[in-house]
């Protein structure tokens, strides 16, 4: 069992996400310490990139101002190694970010060393489930799960994804970047149970998810929810103080989906 399928044993899983870096990479790894005390099941963690895609403007303007602090891949690297080795965070980690990241690092070298300093995993918006080849072989020789993203406009795609998916399966719950939504319109439970029967493979839905109702509420259908922006945010408020803050959110999440 990879590392990543431990996050959904118990109960409904929550897996916060944070952009590396911003405003300094202490304080990320502050917060992934506290995430954990709070009962997070597993971290996403952004690396900072300068085109991120897939992201609304509060992860936006985190990539840009991590980038602007100096923050790097290598400097990523070394956090991590810090966090398994000096701060105990045993719960599961992957990296999201994007192609271009991992290509200029070099594919066979990235995954090398997000192995060694103890990632399971990574997500890759950018990289669609017909190119993902490049990188499908590589991960599972270092042991990563290749995190597959399904959308609503998925469709006749969801059984095809679902079945070659490994780790979990992130539902994009709604249609456009990430960011906090008032409302999330997307039929989620069918989504959910197309996934379901194509695969045990457990899902977890993201984008747009801010507040302990809207946790519960996805939690219903999925085995997990995923929430980045509504935490970004509370970072770019508080700042160095923002751990702290950080934790108490992650729990207000995790007591009302389980």
């Amino acid at each position: 069992m990879s590392n990543i399928a431990k996050a959904f044993e118990n109960g409904k899983a929550f897996i916060p996400f944070i952009t590396c870096g911003d405003p300094d990479l202490e304080t990320t790894a502050k917060c992934v310490v506290e995430m954990q005390k709070a009962g997070a099941s597993l971290v996403e963690l952004g690396i900072p990139f300068s085109d991120p895609t897939a992201e609304g403007p509060v992860i936006m303007e985190a990539s840009l101002r991590a980038l602007e602090a100096g923050c790097t891949t290598d400097k990523v690297f070394e956090m991590v190694a810090k966090l398994r080795n000096e701060m105990d965070v045993t719960v599961p980690m992957v990296f999201m970010t994007y192609a271009n990241v991992v290509f200029s690092y070099g594919i066979e070298r990235f995954c090398q060393k997000a192995s060694e300093v103890g990632i399971d995993g990574m997500i890759l918006p950018d990289v669609p489930y017909e190119e993902k080849e490049e990188f499908t072989g590589i991960c599972k020789n270092y042991g990563l799960d290749l995190i597959s993203l399904i959308a609503p406009t998925s469709e006749e795609r969801i059984s095809m994804i679902a079945k070659e998916a490994t780790g979990f399966i992130y539902i994009v719950s709604s249609l456009g970047v990430t960011g906090v939504r008032s409302q999330i319109t997307t039929d989620i439970p069918s989504l959910c149970a197309a996934v379901k029967a194509a695969t045990d493979v457990p899902c977890a839905i993201g984008f747009g998810i801010s507040t302990p109702e809207q946790a519960a509420a996805m939690s219903k259908s999925a085995d997990g929810v995923i929430v980045g922006s509504a935490i970004v945010k509370i970072v770019a408020q508080f700042g160095k103080d923002a751990p702290e803050h950080v934790g108490e959110y992650v729990k207000s999440i995790v007591d009302a989906i389980r």
